[in-house]
């Protein structure tokens, strides 16, 4: 159990390299009205004063828009940090080592928010961090949600001896003929991680398998991720409907979508 009344002290990360392929420019690309960055450092400062955010960048545009938008960039991120190919695990380890020796202090959560997945709600982090502490046996709660379609049922593949027919793809759902009869089933939809700082410590690389993870479940309307044009004029588009959060963006019409439904549970 958290022993801070406070609540634990939580190292918010906004990771935003330069360099983006799929959308070049895309972290400093205006959102309905803002940066796409700048949404998540409005997001981290509704937390509470207990949660601190820096954003993690190696482009000194990027710095610029992101301490323009209230960020804090206490430092660049190494060259070696920003690659393609480089790990969260090890970016996140970076920052938490970099912010403890700057602050003279220990964070006891980290608190990944990645730029490219902005409708999310204070409310939901905020269970999610409120879980984690009150979860001793866990390392990180992560947020997940019911897709539209259960894949459990209607997943195919080619067959793998090269025949033109469909195959299964879950063998769990072999016989089902209607989706009422199939398990409930979650995706990792990466909108928010916060992780126990011991275990960004010791993480190598894949958070999944090394730890034991709780969720907080959001509903599917909140948990895109955006990595294209087409996926960025989606969000655009399901904001400005109101049918998606954007917390610090006054949308008319768009007040039921920014608080919680039934679905969103720590």
């Amino acid at each position: 159990m958290n022993e801070n009344p406070a609540g634990p002290k939580v190292l918010a990360v906004i990771p935003a390299r330069g360099g983006s392929k799929g959308l070049p420019g895309k972290n400093i690309r205006p959102l309905l009205g803002k940066p796409l960055l700048a949404h998540s450092v409005a997001l981290a400062g509704l937390l509470g004063d207990n949660v601190r955010c820096i954003v993690s960048t190696d482009d000194a545009e990027i710095a610029g828009v992101a301490t323009a938008a209230g960020a804090e960039v206490p430092f660049l991120r190494p060259a070696e940090l920003a690659s393609d190919t480089a790990p969260m695990s090890v970016v996140l380890r970076h920052a938490l080592e970099a912010m403890e020796e700057l602050d003279g202090t220990r964070y006891d959560m980290v608190l990944l928010l990645d730029p490219t997945s902005p409708t999310r709600t204070p409310e939901s982090v905020r269970a999610a961090i409120d879980s984690l502490a009150a979860s001793p046996e866990l390392d990180g709660v992560i947020a997940v949600s019911e897709p539209f379609f259960n894949p459990t049922w209607v997943g195919v593949k080619p067959a793998q001896d090269g025949a033109s027919h469909l195959e299964r793809y879950f063998s769990e759902g072999t016989g089902v003929v209607r989706r009422q009869d199939v398990p409930r089933f979650m995706r990792i939809n990466g909108s928010f991680y916060v992780w126990r700082s011991e275990f960004v410590r010791r993480l190598e690389n894949s958070w999944f398998d090394e730890g034991r993870h709780g969720y907080a479940e959001i509903p599917e309307t909140h948990a895109f991720s955006i990595d294209d044009e087409r996926e960025f004029r989606l969000v655009e588009a399901v904001v400005s409907a109101g049918l998606a959060p954007l917390p610090g963006v006054d949308i008319p019409g768009a007040g039921a979508a920014t608080g919680l439904t039934d679905g969103e549970k720590a």
